[in-house]
């Protein structure tokens, strides 16, 4: 350590499952953090694990210098709720913890439970939707939107990855006391590298989960009348699988689409990105998608929808962006992407420049380090 350079921290981060974009941040955090020093220390769910779940905390161990640790952490409400939050606190304890970040809505509410009635520790909070997911009126959704509320006074500060996410929050929540800035997610410097299209590449693909929310039925629909110059029907990959991936099929063969669909099962984004021209991901709900932010890393063109965080990643090409749930105005845009390639390209670098600028891991790391530092700093004046 450099002389007068500030000490590496000690750092618990908390989640309830490794999964999904929450995974993603929270690997990539951990990822930065370690290699300038700071040591990490990661507290996951043990009620429910599985293969998958081995592999990924597996992913983790090398970084995490200060363990790998399976507490009991309900997906909902459970007796664990009272219980864990202590076992947090004594394990903080233990391992002299300076940050205790929690991700997601029982990632946050142990990391700030195990903070209360500490003076040497702060505790900070990613929702990642967390309890923006639960309907407001569900008994889940009101029991999370309580406990958020009561919490605040224990939380020194949050992070929110858009800024769509902490003007929801602040809405259907709670205004927060603490600092609260926005902090987009990140990625990696190899991910910023262009990806070329194999030979054989569809006119589109599509990466995501097969669910309601991901807007499927809309692009399929919207897809049987998009047509290449010359007059061939379009094609697209898909990758990913879900629960509905057999009505998904279903629609497949009802709109006479088997030949023009190709379907890849759930495979690794990046290299997905080959299988395709043009990226389409027609969501109806989102936050900061990670494979909307991918796509555009790799320079491919990105037909999305207006939904969440998105317009944020789209920045100076945000009037590109479809309504969701418009199965026309996404066919509209698919048609001209294919029929107006220049446009589209110069487009896909505006973009790249635009995210290159604001959303790289390094700059993440850099301003979730110093908010650390802030909410430590904060902690000991009032000590």
């Amino acid at each position: 350590m450099k002389p007068n350079a500030p000490r590496p921290l000690r750092i618990l981060q908390i989640l309830r499952a490794p999964v999904g974009g929450l995974f993603r941040h929270v690997y990539d955090l951990v990822h930065e953090l370690s290699a300038r020093g700071h040591e990490i220390g990661i507290v996951a769910d043990s009620l429910h694990t599985d293969a998958l779940t081995e592999e990924r905390l597996g992913r983790l161990r090398p970084l995490a210098r200060l363990g790998i640790h399976s507490l009991p952490i309900p997906r909902v409400f459970g007796p664990e709720d009272a219980t864990t939050p202590l076992k947090i606190r004594k394990l903080a304890a233990s391992l002299d913890i300076d940050v205790l970040h929690g991700h997601g809505a029982k990632g946050g509410l142990n990391a700030r439970l195990a903070r209360i009635g500490s003076r040497e520790r702060v505790a900070l909070y990613t929702p990642h939707g967390g309890v923006l997911h639960y309907r407001p009126a569900s008994p889940a959704g009101m029991a999370f939107r309580l406990i958020e509320r009561a919490l605040i006074g224990a939380t020194d500060a949050l992070v929110f990855e858009s800024a769509f996410a902490q003007s929801a929050f602040r809405e259907q929540v709670v205004a927060p006391k603490c600092p609260a800035p926005v902090i987009h997610n990140g990625l990696m410097l190899a991910e910023f590298e262009t990806i070329t299209p194999h030979a054989d590449a569809a006119d589109f693909v599509f990466i995501g989960e097969f669910r309601s929310l991901k807007g499927i039925t809309y692009l399929l629909d919207a897809l049987v009348d998009v047509r290449a110059p010359g007059g061939r029907p379009a094609t697209i990959s898909m990758a990913g699988g879900g629960p509905d991936l057999d009505s998904i099929k279903e629609q497949i063969a009802r709109l006479g689409l088997e030949e023009r669909v190709t379907l890849l099962g759930v495979k690794p984004a990046r290299p997905t990105f080959h299988t395709g021209r043009i990226a389409v991901l027609p969501s109806l709900k989102e936050s900061l998608p990670y494979v909307v932010l991918e796509a555009a890393a790799a320079g491919l063109p990105v037909i999305a929808t207006d939904v969440g965080g998105t317009r944020e990643i789209f920045g100076p090409t945000a009037a590109s962006l479809v309504p969701p749930a418009d199965s026309e105005a996404l066919r509209l845009a698919m048609q001209a992407a294919l029929y107006d390639p220049e446009t589209t390209r110069a487009e896909a670098a505006q973009r790249l420049a635009h995210i290159r600028a604001g959303f790289s891991v390094s700059h993440m790391a850099d301003q979730i380090e110093a908010l650390y530092r802030q909410a430590l700093g904060t902690r000991q004046r009032a000590a």
